[in-house]
């Protein structure tokens, strides 16, 4: 999708209507030929009434003016020791940086302002080392952001923290927007870098789960490509405090920021959490509740009849979606590696939860897990409900020779004459 195409911005229009983004800008990106587009891409945000809150950095600009004024920095990201030089590298740096971008905001007429919202405190003395003039977010001022969205002002926050006694310190770029994110329950998180995502080994990871993002920065830390450890640790710090998505992708691609919102594709890395933590593996006990689920479904004829043997012997192709901890619906995803494809099977909701978005969450998710192992496409086999699939999951219309060997062999036995729908997954 061309991410001017208004036909496939107005899809996601009302999902994300009154909604907040956190864009986490570097430093490097701000002075880049790339950025007044991206600003452009902003304007298109707020003109579909997507609320925007702008957190900088600005590493690169302090290591700049430490090479030119000839002054050590004792560090560049505020995450290590700030000195009394580096503070005052770091409060030029990053007021004009913010001149810079209160500036581009205003040629695209978008009204903005650098709201003093960030109360900060020593990071302190950690393994004798005293980090002096390095802070750490301890508040962050929603009432004050509230009031300056409500009123459809995009607040542009540096990388600077006050504590009660007016005393100044620099705080980590990426730290201040997890703070300001997770305050105002914002639905996405963006961090916007200079490289494509989240590298491991060179390879990048177009999207995860927070669990997954958890295991490969325990195991292969050194792995991730140094100047991006920093993103993959708040985007796991984030998605646990309730962001449902954070995105990590490259600042200076054209129109970056609307193909990774307005996309399934999308073109850097997407982490993801919180709205699939209610949805887990199918264990041995769940059989049951899968049969009693989906028992009126199959005397509809609308779901194929599965026996327990049946259930039993593909087990981990199952999933289960709970409300306080009973299952209220289930999916399956049934994999053909040969072929590289994926079967989304056996979805169904109890009719107590329709309507709640449930169904779409699945689909959503069995795309996601058929991503992961690296399947060209997914297939769905429905007699009833195909309308649906092609409405809300994307899918199009196929037909049998669609099928792997295997399936379709089922199919022609089964003799329910179902329509085969197909959606081509993006390569990751």
């Amino acid at each position: 999708m061309k991410p001017t195409d208004l036909r496939g911005i107005l899809q996601y229009i009302p999902q994300f209507r009154e909604k907040t983004f956190v864009l986490a800008i570097d430093g490097a990106i701000v002075t880049d030929e790339n950025f007044a587009t991206l600003l452009l891409d902003v304007a298109v945000l707020r003109s579909l009434n997507i609320r925007v809150v702008l957190v900088h950095g600005a590493s690169a600009q302090i290591k700049l003016l430490s090479e030119e004024q000839k002054i050590p920095a004792s560090n560049f990201d505020g995450a290590g020791i700030t000195d009394a030089a580096t503070l005052q590298l770091a409060l030029n740096a990053a007021n004009r940086l913010t001149h810079e971008i209160l500036e581009g905001l205003s040629a695209n007429d978008l009204r903005a302002v650098c709201p003093n919202v960030i109360i900060a405190h020593p990071l302190g003395i950690i393994g004798g080392v005293d980090h002096q003039f390095t802070g750490k977010v301890e508040k962050v001022d929603v009432e004050m952001l509230q009031t300056l969205l409500t009123q459809g002002m995009i607040p542009v926050i540096p990388p600077l923290g006050f504590d009660g006694d007016g005393k100044t310190y620099r705080v980590n770029s990426d730290g201040v927007a997890v703070a300001v994110a997770e305050a105002l329950k914002a639905t996405k998180l963006i961090f916007i870098t200079a490289a494509d995502g989240i590298l491991v080994q060179g390879r990048l990871i177009r999207q995860m789960l927070v669990a997954d993002l958890e295991s490969v920065i325990a195991m292969q830390k050194n792995d991730i490509a140094p100047e991006l450890l920093s993103k993959a640790l708040h985007a796991v710090t984030a998605c646990k405090a309730g962001i449902p998505r954070v995105h990590v992708i490259n600042g200076k691609v054209d129109e970056g920021l609307l193909a990774e919102v307005f996309s399934n594709e999308g073109i850097g890395t997407l982490i993801y959490a919180n709205e699939y933590q209610q949805i887990r593996r199918a264990m041995k006990k769940d059989v049951r509740a899968i049969q009693l689920l989906t028992k009126a479904a199959v005397e509809s004829a609308e779901l194929m009849k599965r026996t327990r043997p049946m259930i039993e012997k593909n087990l981990a192709d199952y999933f289960i979606f709970e409300i306080d901890k009973n299952p209220v619906a289930c999916v399956a995803l049934h994999v053909f590696p040969e072929q590289k494809k994926g079967e989304l099977a056996c979805l169904y909701v109890n009719p107590l939860h329709e309507n709640r978005g449930i169904g779409r969450k699945l689909i959503q998710f069995i795309e996601n897990k058929a991503k992961e192992m690296n399947l060209d496409e997914l297939l769905t086999l429905s007699t009833q409900a195909f309308t649906y699939f092609q409405s809300k999951g994307g899918f199009a219309e196929g037909t049998p020779d669609d099928l792997p060997p295997a399936r379709r062999e089922k199919y022609d036995q089964s003799g329910r004459n179902s329509k085969v729908l197909v959606k081509k997954l993006a390569k990751a």
